[in-house]
């Protein structure tokens, strides 16, 4: 049965602390595959502040749902996903996934879908604040192509 891990919260996270943890001990794991995700400023660094805004408990059960469908498609011995809101500034992370495998190419693959997912399907609101205003942030088109693949 594969561990999962959520966890929604205001407090910054220290990636490499969480990544140490997240492989520690393990034996019967032969990947672990992380990403971070950074807020990053626009090319003319006019980007003041992303608000990220959620449900509470909603966001907690649809993150769920896509770590176990994950965890259905790849073999995977743990999940983890940690996802930031709040006001955040350039620089500063704002979530991080983390897949356990036997294999690389299960827990790449797995890393991969879910990041698609948080990208396009996850229950967050993002509000950039720059120097002219602030406006919310509309879906891709080419985020939504990358989930069409899976």
């Amino acid at each position: 049965m594969t561990a999962i891990t959520i966890r929604v919260q205001q407090e910054p996270f220290d990636f490499g602390a969480e990544c140490a943890q997240f492989a520690k001990g393990r034996q019967d794991t032969g990947a672990v595959v992380t990403f971070c995700g950074i807020v990053r400023d626009h090319e003319d660094a006019a980007l003041e502040m992303m608000e990220i805004e959620h449900y509470p408990g909603m966001t907690e059960r649809a993150l769920d749902k896509i770590a176990r469908d994950a965890a259905t498609r790849w073999s995977l011995t743990e999940v983890l996903i940690l996802h930031r809101y709040g006001p955040l500034t350039p620089g500063e992370r704002i979530m991080m996934v983390a897949t356990a495998s036997a294999h690389r190419a299960e827990a790449f693959a797995a890393a991969d879908f879910l990041m698609d997912y948080l990208k396009s399907r996850a229950p967050f609101w993002k509000k950039e604040t720059t120097r002219t205003g602030s406006d919310w942030v509309a879906a891709k088109d080419s985020d939504e192509a990358a989930l069409s693949r899976w």
